[in-house]
């Protein structure tokens, strides 16, 4: 069993380096996941922060739960766009007559979205801080915040792999991710939802993306996070293993 295990994990591993190497040849792809939320939080921050009241001094303190989720959500449609190219070009057939781990070139594009998102994150808050963002977490709380993103960025990866393993076309591998991007600004991530109007408050409230915003935001400021921390982890799990499921199903089928 010990054999076994060692040999999946050195074979994910293999399968990692190969994504990896892939992403630091073509560097765009985190460029462009990484400008566009760090232009949206410009233009949030210096344009329309003055006239929106969300109850803090510091708006980029507000703001910035939502634009990380924002940039995930961008982040995981190019692994969807990589697996379709994979599917197409036959490579998952040319890995199964090798002596590896069936599942480990899927799991290499999976653990490749959560390192690029992570290098995505990073460089965001990097930006956040020289815009004035300041935070009274502790350290388990900066743990505790890392591993909701960590999680939310496994749940809507499985996603992505669904969509990748099971598209007809490179358009319907990644416009998936545009419904999903535009979660958070029907959310608590740029204003309150109390000065949303009645239906939209009801779905604002009751969606993912809010409870997931409000817990890193409750954790970032040093406040009490309440339920908002549970609820966050049960979305994000719950999804994360519906999405892996059906991704295995298809995965299994296709390739």
């Amino acid at each position: 069993m010990e054999t076994v295990k060692n040999h999946i994990f050195s074979d994910m591993s293999i399968m990692l380096g190969r994504s990896m190497r892939h992403i630091f040849r073509s560097l765009d792809t985190i460029l462009t996941v990484t400008i566009t939320p760090i232009a949206m939080m410009l233009l949030f921050v210096y344009v329309f922060g003055g006239a929106i009241q969300t109850g803090t001094e510091n708006y980029v303190n507000y703001l910035l739960p939502g634009i990380l989720l924002i940039a995930i959500a961008s982040g995981i449609s190019y692994t969807a766009y990589r697996l379709f190219l994979d599917m197409q070009s036959g490579i998952f057939e040319r890995f199964h007559s090798m002596p590896i781990a069936p599942s480990a070139a899927l799991w290499g594009h999976v653990l490749t979205s959560l390192v690029s998102n992570a290098i995505s994150v990073l460089v965001i808050i990097i930006v956040a801080l020289i815009m004035g963002f300041r935070s009274q977490a502790g350290i388990f709380a900066w743990l505790s915040v890392a591993g909701i993103l960590a999680l939310f960025t496994l749940a809507l990866t499985w996603v992505a792999a669904i969509a990748g393993l099971s598209a007809k076309s490179i358009d319907g591998a990644t416009g998936f991710s545009y419904p999903i991007i535009f979660l958070p600004f029907i959310s608590s991530a740029f204003v309150p939802t109390e000065s949303m109007p009645k239906v939209v408050r009801a779905f604002a409230e009751n969606q993912p993306v809010t409870s997931i915003v409000d817990a890193i935001r409750a954790l970032l400021s040093g406040q009490p996070v309440g339920n908002e921390l549970w609820i966050a982890l049960a979305w994000c799990i719950g999804i994360m293993i519906v999405a892996y499921f059906f991704a295995m199903l298809v995965y299994k089928k296709r390739a």
